[in-house]
C-alpha cells in the first residue's frame, strides 16, 4: 500500500473512531456506574417537567443509546436533563405531555438544521470565562440539588438519627470514590463505593431512603407512537418558541460539554456530527414517549473519570438503564440514595473550575466579571442557554469597548509638506469617536495622507467615518488620500460605493488601496 493510500485509509479510519484502542472491561463497567447514576437524575428531572419519571427514563434510554452511537464525542453522556426540564414545564403544565413529545421532535429537527448548516462552530465565539462561569454555576447547582436528600417528605431538615445515617453513608461513599483510585484503578471507583455502600445497607438493615422512595421506576419497553396534537399552524405557533428555546439549551449544553471532555482527554470532538447526533436522538425521543434531553456533565466526568474514552460506555449505560427498568426495577428501588448522593457531590467537587479561583488576582477584572456573572445567572434562574449567551454579550462588549480604546494615530510632515497620520488599531463602531478626534483639519496643510498600513477597516460604521472624514477635508479644500488599505478593506469600500460617498483621491505618488509602499 502506498504512503498516500495509508495516509487516506487512517484519515478514515479516525472518522469512525477506529485508532483507539477499547478497554471493554472499563469501558462496561464505566457503563453500569453511568446507568445507575442517571436513574435519580432521570427521575427528578421528569418530576420537574410534570411528567411520569418513566418519561425521563425513556429519554435518558433514546437519547444515551442513538448519541453514544452517532455522536461527535466518544464518551460523552446525553440523557434527560434539568436544562431541558426547565424549559418544557409550562407547556406540561398547560397542555399535556403529549405536546410535550411534538414539541422534542420539533426541537430535534432545529437541531438537526443546526448540524446540517456546521454552526457547531459557533461555540468558538465562546469564550475561557463563559465556560468556567457555566462549569462553576453547574457544578454549585448539581452539589445544590442533593441537598435535597437531606430533607424529609414535607422539606424539613432532617435531624437525629436519620441525619447520621444518610450523612455517614455519603461521607463513606465519597471516601471510597476519593481513596480507592490510589490503591487501583482495575475497577471504576464509583461503582464500587455504590455497591459497597448498598451491601453495607442491606446487611445491617439500615433504614435509610432509597430510590424506591423518590418513585417507582418500573416499566417497558419504550412505546412508540406518535404525539396526538392537531396538525394545523395553531399547534406549530404553541410548540415552536419552546422547540426552539430548548434546541438551542440543548446544543449550547451539549457542545460545551463536549468542549471541557475534550480539553481533559486532549482529544478533538465534532461539534457538527453531535448536533446532528442530538437532533435525531430527540426525534426518536418525541416518538418513544420521551421528555428528550442532551449532554450531560455530571455523567459525563463520571464516565471519563472511570476511564471510558468509547462509543461502548455510553451504550452499555443505555442500554443497561432499560434492562433496570424492564427486570431489574425492584432490585434498584433499593439503592439508598445516599450512595447517589454521594457519587454526585463528587462530581460536583470534581467539575468546580478550582484554577479560576486560584488566579483571581491574575485575569483581568473584565474575564472575573464575566465569569462571576455567568455562574451567578446559571445557580439562580437554572438557565445554561441565557447565562452563556449573556457571558458571550458582555465578553464581547468588553472586548469591543477595550479596542476601541487601542486606536492610536502618529503624526508628521514630511520634506513636501504633507501631513500624514498613521493609524493604529482597529476603526470600527466602537473606535470611531477616538478615530475622528484625532485629525486637525481646519489647521492641516493643503495635502493629507491617512496611512492604514497598521490597521484595519472593519465595518460600515469605519467607512461612514471615512466618508465623513474626507468630506470635511474636501470642504475647506484640502486633498486626502487613504494609504495601504488591505484587500479586505478594498471590497468593504467598494461594497458600500453605492449606499455611501467615499472619498477617495489618487495621485501619481500615493496609490490608493495598495498593500506595497
Amino acid at each position: 500500500m502506498s504512503i498516500c493510500n495509508r495516509k487516506i485509509m487512517k484519515k478514515y479510519l479516525n472518522l469512525f473512531d477506529f485508532k483507539q484502542k477499547v478497554d471493554y472491561k472499563t469501558e462496561v463497567l464505566s457503563g453500569l456506574t453511568v446507568a445507575l447514576a442517571l436513574i435519580p437524575e432521570a427521575v427528578a428531572f421528569a418530576l420537574i417537567a410534570g411528567l411520569s419519571p418513566l418519561t425521563g427514563l425513556y429519554a435518558a434510554f433514546v437519547v444515551g443509546l442513538v448519541t453514544s452511537i452517532l455522536g461527535g464525542r466518544p464518551g460523552m453522556i446525553s440523557g434527560a436533563t434539568g436544562a431541558v426540564a426547565v424549559v418544557i414545564v409550562a407547556l406540561a403544565i398547560s397542555h399535556g405531555p403529549e405536546y410535550i413529545f411534538a414539541t422534542v421532535v420539533l426541537a430535534g429537527i432545529i437541531q438537526m438544521l443546526a448540524g446540517f448548516l456546521r454552526l457547531g462552530k459557533l461555540m468558538r465565539l465562546v469564550p475561557h470565562p463563559v465556560i468556567f462561569g457555566f462549569v462553576n454555576g453547574l457544578a454549585i447547582i448539581i452539589f445544590m440539588s442533593q441537598l435535597d436528600q437531606f430533607k424529609d417528605s414535607s422539606g424539613n431538615w432532617l435531624s437525629g438519627q436519620a441525619l447520621y445515617t444518610i450523612l455517614g453513608l455519603v461521607v463513606l461513599t465519597m471516601l471510597i470514590i476519593w481513596g480507592l483510585p490510589k490503591l487501583t484503578k482495575a475497577i471504576p471507583a464509583s461503582l464500587i463505593a455504590i455497591l459497597a455502600v448498598f451491601g453495607i445497607v442491606v446487611a445491617f438493615g439500615i433504614d435509610t431512603k432509597t430510590v424506591g422512595d423518590i418513585a417507582s421506576i418500573q416499566g417497558g419497553f419504550p412505546p412508540f407512537h406518535i404525539p396526538n396534537v392537531p396538525l394545523n399552524f395553531e399547534t406549530l405557533a404553541l410548540i415552536f418558541p419552546y422547540a426552539a428555546i430548548m434546541a438551542g439549551v440543548g446544543l449550547i449544553e451539549s457542545l460545551l460539554t463536549l468542549n471541557i471532555i475534550d480539553e481533559i482527554t486532549e482529544t478533538r470532538g465534532r461539534g457538527n456530527k453531535e448536533a446532528v447526533a442530538q437532533g435525531a436522538a430527540n426525534i426518536l425521543s418525541g416518538v418513544f414517549s420521551g421528555m428528550g434531553g442532551c449532554a450531560m456533565l455530571g455523567q459525563s466526568l463520571i464516565n471519563i473519570s472511570s476511564g471510558a474514552r468509547a462509543r461502548l460506555s455510553g451504550i452499555v449505560a443505555a442500554v443497561a438503564l432499560l434492562i433496570f427498568v424492564m427486570f431489574g426495577a425492584g432490585l434498584i428501588e433499593q439503592l439508598p440514595m445516599a450512595a447517589l448522593t454521594g457519587l454526585m457531590m463528587m462530581v460536583a467537587i470534581g467539575t468546580f473550575e478550582w484554577a479560576s479561583i486560584k488566579t483571581f488576582n491574575k485575569m483581568p477584572k473584565s474575564d472575573i466579571f464575566v465569569m462571576v456573572v455567568v455562574t451567578l445567572v446559571t445557580v439562580v434562574l437554572h438557565n445554561l442557554a441565557l447565562a452563556v449567551i449573556v457571558g458571550v454579550i458582555i465578553a464581547a462588549l468588553v472586548f469591543a469597548w477595550d479596542n476601541a480604546k487601542r486606536i492610536r494615530a502618529r503624526k508628521s510632515v514630511d520634506e513636501h509638506g504633507i501631513k500624514h497620520y498613521e493609524i493604529y488599531g482597529p476603526l470600527f463602531f466602537g473606535s470611531v469617536t477616538a478615530f475622528n478626534e484625532k485629525f486637525d483639519i481646519l489647521n492641516d496643510p493643503d495635502e493629507v495622507i491617512i496611512d492604514f498600513k497598521e490597521s484595519r477597516v472593519v465595518d460600515m460604521s469605519a467607512i461612514e467615518a471615512l466618508n465623513k472624514i474626507t468630506e470635511r477635508y474636501l470642504k475647506v479644500g484640502k486633498k486626502v488620500h487613504l494609504r495601504h488599505l488591505s484587500t479586505d478593506c478594498q471590497k468593504l469600500l467598494q461594497n458600500a460605493d453605492r449606499i455611501i460617498d467615499v472619498n477617495v483621491i489618487e495621485d501619481p505618488t500615493y496609490k490608493v488601496a495598495v498593500d506595497k509602499v
